[in-house]
């Protein structure tokens, strides 16, 4: 199967291209920059040197005749690129998976309000789906063409609440308190002097007013307190999630529903111990672990690579479930 990356030259972009490299089943049938791009013309070995001789792809201009260049799109791109371009790959008959917030929220007045434009798209919005692998059905997933995929903060703070709020061990008056750190790639390879690695410490942004708050909290079904924070180290999310058990429910119980929700999904490791960022970094794995208060608390530990299970190793798990693939063919 030929698949293209748009958006290639970007952090996420670069992770795809190693991924499909290693695919046993697509192939890569181009790298894609916007025509106006610092980077337009160069090879991808040239910006990734790990991947001479993996890559050495030219990256071209996203133009009119973009859809004859494969089967399937990666759109590892601006919001508002994915949402201008999305529609026109659809219509020739593309399947397109994008990296990017331009299809996770369905209402348009909260879309408006978190991504700064308005959306123009309501019908393929209402077309398309928020893939979340380890809990969107394979029927869905196969159903359609345009699928969304979860931002790498709402995919660690998803994994970690959905099997708890699923069985109903959560009580409901009490919201669930997401704290979570990310690496400085988390901003993207544009140079920013806040991101700049000299200059990051660690610190809390967006309190109350990220975008990602409004997602997690439409695809969890429950409203959340969400606190992101920029931590000086390259990749990789680190989520402590806080929760109120329901009275009486025991961590016998509560073990018992993660061990369910995950035993058939190769790609989330639970463990009985709290993992650390360094059990996942630089794989497409998220690993979770909890600890139960003697007055009913809950914290758990969700850790995930940013790039890989945060956005280019579910991309492609994602993509495999529609095919029929082996789920984690070309990740492990």
């Amino acid at each position: 199967m030929k698949v293209a990356v748009v958006g290639a030259s970007g952090y996420a972009g670069a992770e795809l291209c190693r991924i499909i490299a290693r695919h046993p089943t697509l192939s890569l049938g181009g790298t894609f920059v916007s025509p106006n791009s610092a980077d337009l013309g160069k090879k991808m070995s040239d910006l990734y040197g790990s991947l001479n001789g993996i890559c050495d792809c030219v990256l071209e201009p996203v133009s009119d005749s973009l859809s004859s260049r494969a089967d399937a799109f990666f759109l590892a791109t601006d919001h508002r690129v994915s949402h201008d371009l999305a529609p026109k790959l659809i219509k020739d008959g593309k399947t397109v998976l994008d990296l990017s917030g331009a299809f996770r929220l369905s209402d348009l007045k909260v879309f408006e309000k978190a991504y700064g434009f308005a959306h123009e798209h309501a019908d393929l919005l209402k077309d398309s789906i928020y893939a979340l692998p380890e809990f969107t059905s394979h029927e869905e997933l196969c159903s359609k063409n345009m699928i969304s995929l979860p931002g790498c903060y709402p995919t660690a703070s998803q994994l970690a609440l959905k099997p708890l709020i699923n069985a109903k061990l959560l009580d409901a008056a009490y919201r669930p308190v997401i704290d979570a750190v990310s690496g400085v790639s988390g901003a993207g390879r544009k140079a920013k002097l806040s991101s700049s690695f000299c200059e990051v410490s660690l610190s809390a942004y967006g309190v109350f007013t990220h975008r990602h708050q409004p997602e997690i909290a439409e695809h969890l079904g429950c409203e959340v307190i969400f606190t992101p924070h920029l931590g000086p180290f390259k990749r990789g999310i680190l989520a402590t999630v806080t929760a109120k058990l329901k009275s009486g429910i025991s961590e016998v119980e509560v073990d018992k529903v993660y061990q369910d929700a995950y035993a058939h999904k190769p790609l989330v490791r639970f463990k009985h111990i709290l993992p650390q960022l360094a059990d996942v970094q630089m794989t497409p794995f998220c690993d979770l672990g909890f600890k139960v208060s003697d007055d009913g608390y809950i914290v758990v530990i969700s850790v995930i690579d940013n790039l890989l299970k945060g956005a280019a190793a579910q991309a492609v798990q994602v993509l495999n479930l529609h095919c029929g693939f082996d789920e984690t063919a070309g990740l492990v």
